[in-house]
This record gives structure tokens, sequence and C-alpha cells, in this order.
């Protein structure tokens, strides 16, 4: 089946001089995906609710500001025959939840993460959220500002921050979603005059006014079909993870990227590696990248590396014109999830201290499990004596 069959020819679309007070009123009163930018009548970008998530940008600047990638990178752009495995990981990798579809040169329409879910979501059953979650996650204290909330989901590039109270346990959820509608759009409603210090009373609010509450959890043993067929009955972008024995405790986080990713892995015999962000690439290649983590992984030979996701994030700062870097790098084994983060002047560097990173945390690893292993061994003799 190609993507033509779930693309769907209604969409929202401004012009790249299109005021971002109108761009963030359309997310506002229509709730879309993203928004389809365009200059000259041809596809400039898209936005996503994330991306106006600044309240430095003034109304009065134009979507074209906001538009990723810039004119200087390639658009991502679906080809109507294209499958899904294919679509699926060019949304991973271009970082963003919907894409233009083309017939040609004619734009086609549009085609969506829920688009994709819903389509494939009877062939979920399959897998268990165990196998595809992310374990280490980014939490925030209900009594954080709703700036350090804004923070933490630019400085990570997510979409949503588990809420914990005084005793660590889950108490509410806050998404790029919930602060676009306090922090920008309440703001927006003031006037001129009143706008600097409401800014300055949103920023303080503590998280815990803004947040939802209770939270819908799953657990590392149910379906995926079950937990995204929650994610499109309540319109979630993801759901908290927690241990079967006490769902007050945040065990991890399965949203709908983490889904779109597992289904484009691969079953090649070399390691599959799906790269967020590969725009943002400068003198490494993805075959670099490939090459230095199926070395790491093969320094443990019992560690069967069976995915590796490699996520790039750009700060404001530079260096000499270079952009700061983020890279984290997670693995996927027979013996559960690993990763490593760190930040460099471009996208090389940043990587190689990721990779550094991650070779000691994969030692560590082995360390932990040969201990485990050995402990075993001892009580399996005790049970002999």
């Amino acid at each position: 089946m190609d993507i033509s069959e779930i693309a769907s020819q209604e969409y929202v679309e401004v012009d790249v001089g299109t005021r971002l007070g109108k761009v963030r009123s359309l997310f506002d009163e229509e709730n879309p995906k993203g928004i389809i930018v365009t200059r000259d009548g041809e596809y400039a970008g898209v936005l996503g609710e994330q991306d106006v998530l600044q309240s430095h940008v003034e109304d009065d600047a134009k979507a074209g500001a906001l538009i990723k990638p810039s004119r200087n990178d390639p658009a991502p752009k679906i080809d109507r025959t294209e499958g899904i495995r294919d679509v699926a990981r060019q949304l991973v990798e271009g970082g963003t939840k919907v894409a233009p579809v083309f017939e040609g040169e004619q734009r086609y329409g549009i085609i969506t993460a829920d688009a994709i879910l819903t389509d494939v979501l009877d062939n979920l059953d399959a897998l268990t959220v165990e196998q595809i979650y992310t374990d280490n996650v980014i939490s925030i204290e209900e009594t954080a500002g709703v700036g350090k909330a804004i923070n933490y989901l630019r400085e990570n590039g997510i979409s949503r921050l588990p809420v914990v109270n005084e005793n660590g346990h889950l108490s509410g959820v806050i998404t790029t979603h919930d602060i676009s509608d306090i922090a920008i759009r309440r703001m927006h409603k003031q006037t001129t005059g009143d706008r600097k210090g409401d800014v300055e009373r949103v920023l303080d609010m503590p998280v815990y006014d803004a947040m939802n509450s209770p939270v819908t959890t799953t657990t590392t043993t149910a379906s995926v079909e079950d937990a995204v067929r929650t994610m499109l009955d309540h319109d979630y972008g993801g759901l908290v993870v927690t241990p079967e024995e006490d769902d007050r405790l945040v065990q991890g986080i399965l949203t709908k990227t983490d889904v779109l990713r597992a289904l484009s892995y691969t079953e090649e015999e070399r390691l599959d590696v799906q790269i967020t962000n590969i725009r943002l690439l400068d003198t490494i290649t993805r075959e670099d990248i490939r090459e230095q983590i199926q070395g790491i992984a093969d320094k443990y030979r019992k560690m069967q590396v069976q995915h590796a996701h490699v996520r790039f994030h750009k700060h404001k700062e530079k260096l000499r014109g270079t952009p700061l870097i983020q890279c984290q790098i997670r693995l996927r084994t027979n013996k559960g999830q690993v990763a490593g983060s760190g930040e460099g002047y471009g996208a090389d560097n940043a990587f190689r201290v990721a990779s550094d990173k991650l070779e000691r945390n994969v030692l560590e690893l082995k360390g932990v499990i040969s201990d485990e292993e050995y402990r075993g061994q001892v009580l399996r003799k005790l049970g002999e004596m």
C-alpha cells in the first residue's frame, strides 16, 4: 500500500508572511497536528505547536521566521507512492508529525503520524510497550515554575514532562500544548502595556497549576496496540509508563514517535540506525555514526543491539558560526536500554562526546550484568548444597 491511501487533502496552510499571531490563533481554533507554510505558493516547511512555543517571538513576526527546515535546508517531502515504513522513518528523522505529500511536482495532500498509526493499529498487538518505550525520562516538580518547564522542553526537544510531587510520585503531566495555551495565548490576550507583567506572572506560575491530572498511564507489559489506541482516542502525544505494582512511580514514557520509530525498524544484518534531525549533520555522515556505534556494541558481544537511535538538537548558542548541538544516543539491546548524551559545537563534536558517554555506560552495563550473572550462579550452587 502506498501512502496516498491514507494521506489527507484537507490541511491548514499559511504563507511565510503570515503573522505569528494568526498562526497561534489557528493552533488554538483548529488544533492541527501541524501547519504547512508556503512561499510564493511553493512548500517551504512545517510548523508544529512546539515551534511557536517561543514567548520572545512577538505576534507581529512572520511565520517564515520559525519554519524548519529553512530555505537552505531540503524540506521533507513525501512521494505519494512511498510505503508506510519509509514515511515513518522520514517523519522521525525530520522531527515532525506532519509532512506534505506530492505527486510529481504537485502537492497531493499531507500525511500525519496519527493517520499512519490509525492505519497500522491492528498490527501493533505483537509489540509490547517494554520493547519500544523510553526509560530515562526528564520530569519536573510540581512547585517548579512554568518558565522552567519551557526551558526543559526546549533544551531537550521534547513535548511532555511527567510532574512529580515532593515524594517523587507521579501527580500530573505538562505538555507543549498546555504551556502554549497558558504562556502564549493568554499572554497575547493582554494589551501591550500589560504584556510584560503578564509574561512574568505566567513564567512564575507553578507547574501544578498548569498540568493535567489525573494521568493516563500504561505499563511495560501492555500491548502497543492498546497504548496507541488510548493515545488516539484521547488525542495524547504520549503516555507515562509506570510499574504494574505502583502507578505512582515514573518508569518511562511511550510516545507516538517511539511507535513510528518501531514501525521503521529494519531486519537487515547491519545495525539499524535512525537519526532525528538529520539535517544538522555537518562533517559527519550516517555511515560514520553507524560504524562508531557498531564498534561500541562489538566490545561486548553478549549485548545484541537491536536498534540505535541518535537524536540531534540545536541550541541558539554559537561559536564562530557553529551552533552548539546536543546529541543523544540510545541503544535497544537484549540486555535492556543504554544511552549516552553530550554537547559540542557542531554535530561531529556533539556525537563524539555522546558516544564516549555511551561507551562508558555500555561498560558499566556489562559490569552490572556480570555481577547479576555471578550472583545467579552463587544462588544456584547454594540451592544444590
